[in-house]
């Protein structure tokens, strides 16, 4: 006989199964610490197999964000332990010298083995702490997450960030969401340190480096998501052939997922439209090129909106898609998101009726100024320390540390000091 156990149930029964077994993992290691400590006359360090600090990442594609950061740590002589979900992360390969990389296996393997973490300090950009199957772990001084985009923290799924003791976050409405969360929810506050981007002040620095691309045809770059929302679900070869009845050159990068999950959708626009001098199809792994040359980009909820505009200070046109509040910590507050206000400001919205319109909303995007001013003004409400977040986001991180040891060690050295002096005698 055969059960069924849909995927809510699943993941409560792992959610349960771990809580039980990280009780006894506790509950046996702490009679092991107190036998080692009686036998050893009170010397055994409870600290043992502790380390200062720990990143942690879900997916290989945040390397750009944590790469920056641990070049930092290595620069300063610090050890880390980076800690990925993912086999093929980049940074598996790096030589360094301080900070020690590992492959804890994926999904609930991976949660599993940071439930049980010993560590002062850890950094991450997964929201979901202590809310699915990523417990706290008791060996665990501080959580910190970091954002891995422009845009909203309430962007979320419910409850995301609320059991983090700091969020690094990147512009001050940010932290005014937070609050207003907060205060529904009657959680104490959290320390809200203003970093910045790290993976945006990286990408600058290579734009930077890399210089204005070679002189190039005007150039629109269509990069949807993937999904049942995306453009090519919503207006698929609609558009491609209206782009193509204008004079630009087109360069078209699908979603890396959707080469895998609508496989047959893509296959099926590249034989409509194959490859040609003026119709490129871009699946490299590093974007960086294809965005240099870009003028435009077409696109709909990809973070690659705010990297291509506030980056490579170029105009976007971006899709009229929905946006179901219901799952996400957005749902809880009136405002509008700043994400969905901040769009207007950067280009002009693609919709059904003007889709076969899409050479005229290029010309007007590109020829703009008023877009230029609102690219400014998004820099200024969202990208806050440009070329400075990763200095900024390990000194938080190093003095925070250093605060959590020195808080500890107070009563200890008190306790000690009133024991000194009730053997001295009168």
């Amino acid at each position: 006989m055969f059960f069924y156990i849909d995927p809510g149930t699943g993941s409560m029964l792992f959610t349960i199964l771990i809580g039980v077994l990280g009780a006894a993992f506790y509950l046996l290691r702490n009679v092991f610490v107190k036998l080692r400590f009686f036998l050893s006359g009170g010397r055994a360090k409870a600290d043992a197999g502790r380390v200062p600090f720990a990143i942690f990442t879900d997916s290989k594609r945040y390397w750009s964000i944590f790469k920056p950061i641990c070049d930092a740590f290595e620069c300063r002589g610090q050890d880390v332990v980076y800690l990925t979900a993912s086999p093929d992360d980049p940074l598996l390969k790096e030589p360094y010298s301080h900070i020690r990389a590992e492959f804890i296996g994926e999904g609930n393997k991976a949660f599993a083995r940071m439930n049980m973490l010993k560590a002062d300090v850890v950094l991450s950009s997964t929201p979901g702490l202590d809310v699915y199957q990523w417990k706290r772990s008791r060996d665990v001084r501080w959580y910190a997450h970091i954002l891995h985009a422009a845009n909203d923290v309430i962007a979320y799924r419910m409850f995301g960030l609320d059991y983090y003791d700091a969020v690094m976050v990147s512009g001050e409405y940010q932290r005014r969401q937070i609050r207003e969360l907060e205060q529904m929810r009657h959680l104490p506050e959290k320390e809200l340190p203003m970093i910045g981007l790290p993976h945006m002040d990286a990408l600058r620095a290579k734009l930077t480096a890399a210089g204005e691309a070679p002189a190039h045809p005007t150039t629109v770059l269509l990069a949807p998501s993937w999904g049942p929302s995306s453009i090519f679900n919503r207006y698929g070869r609609r558009l491609i052939d209206a782009l193509l009845k204008t004079d630009y050159h087109i360069i078209i990068r699908p979603h890396p997922q959707s080469y895998t999950s609508e496989k047959e959708l893509v296959e099926g626009l590249m034989r409509r439209h194959p490859a040609n001098d003026r119709l490129e199809w871009d699946s490299s792994n590093d974007n960086f090129e294809t965005l240099r040359r870009s003028d435009i980009l077409i696109s709909d909820y990809s973070g690659v909106i705010f990297d291509f505009s506030l980056v490579f200070d170029r105009p976007i046109i971006y899709a009229d898609t929905s946006f179901d509040k219901g799952p996400y910590d957005a749902w809880w507050l009136e405002e509008e998101m700043w994400t969905f206000d901040t769009l207007p400001r950067l280009g002009m919205q693609l919709t059904e009726e003007n889709c076969e319109n899409i050479g005229e909303l290029v010309d007007a995007c590109i020829h703009s100024d008023a877009f230029r001013e609102g690219r400014q003004a998004a820099r200024d409400e969202t990208w806050a320390n440009i070329g400075e977040s990763v200095e900024r986001a390990v000194d938080y991180l190093i003095q925070k540390r250093g605060e959590l040891l020195s808080a500890e060690a107070k009563p200890a050295q008190t306790a000690a000091a009133k024991a000194d002096g009730a053997r001295v005698p009168n």
